[in-house]
């Protein structure tokens, strides 16, 4: 589904308003190589680590990488991506068997993706390289890998979560843009060499930070949303 042409008319034009802060959000395919200084990034973590945890833990850490750093990283992951050495997560981010409900809306994001860049249905060569943009932060200039310490628990990924959240819509506020990235996850051990994160921490996922290209075909995607009649039980209003 393509975004309305009034949503995407300045793609990055800083958001006003908290509320169209968090409606303009969205997860950007392409980003253009202008630079994001270290100075905006510290600015947006600062801001996103206000979010609420439990007994105010913080349960995050955060590798902020750009130049040659991410250059590495990313070609190291895309030769183990393309040379099919098999890796997997150390947690389970999807259900080990999805309900129909929660498939459909899956398959849908997903075609509507593939529908957009002219990817056919079955056409794995394309899905695989589509797939493995994401080791390449989608061209973004900096990429954050967020990890969590193995000890914590339930909770502080639930409060890990605000925290993403946080840094999502403020970088809206700053008239960047994002991708949140679980795929990273899946090369921790390769993450973990690179970046020398200790055995202690588990790799949560990776994000892309920066300008979104507005010529970028993959960037006209409008997810939908469950209208909240669908989601939401009203009692005693």
């Amino acid at each position: 589904m393509t975004e309305p042409e009034n949503v995407i008319a300045d793609l990055n034009a800083p958001s006003e308003t908290v509320a169209d802060a968090i409606t303009s959000r969205k997860s950007i395919r392409r980003f253009l190589d202008d630079p994001v200084p270290q100075e905006m990034v510290e600015e947006l973590l600062t801001i996103a680590s206000r979010a609420p945890s439990g007994t105010n833990i913080q349960p995050w850490r955060v590798y902020a990488l750009a130049g040659g750093v991410r250059a590495a990283l990313s070609t190291a992951i895309v030769k183990a991506y393309d040379g099919d050495d098999t890796y997997e997560r150390e947690y389970n981010y999807y259900p080990l068997e999805f309900t129909d409900v929660h498939l459909a809306r899956r398959r849908k994001v997903g075609w509507d993706l593939y529908g957009l860049l002219d990817i056919e249905k079955g056409n794995k060569d394309k899905m695989h390289a589509q797939h493995g943009r994401n080791f390449l932060f989608f061209d973004a200039p900096v990429g954050l890998i967020f990890t969590i310490d193995r000890a914590l628990q339930i909770g502080s990924w639930l409060d890990y979560g605000m925290f993403l959240e946080n840094i999502m819509v403020a970088a809206r506020g700053m008239g960047l843009h994002t991708c949140p990235q679980a795929a990273f996850a899946n090369y921790h051990a390769i993450i973990r060499e690179h970046l020398e994160i200790s055995e202690d921490e588990v790799v949560v996922c990776g994000m892309s930070v920066g300008y979104a290209d507005p010529n970028a075909i993959e960037n006209t995607l409008f997810t939908e949303r469950e209208p909240v009649e669908g989601f939401t039980t009203f009692i005693d209003f």
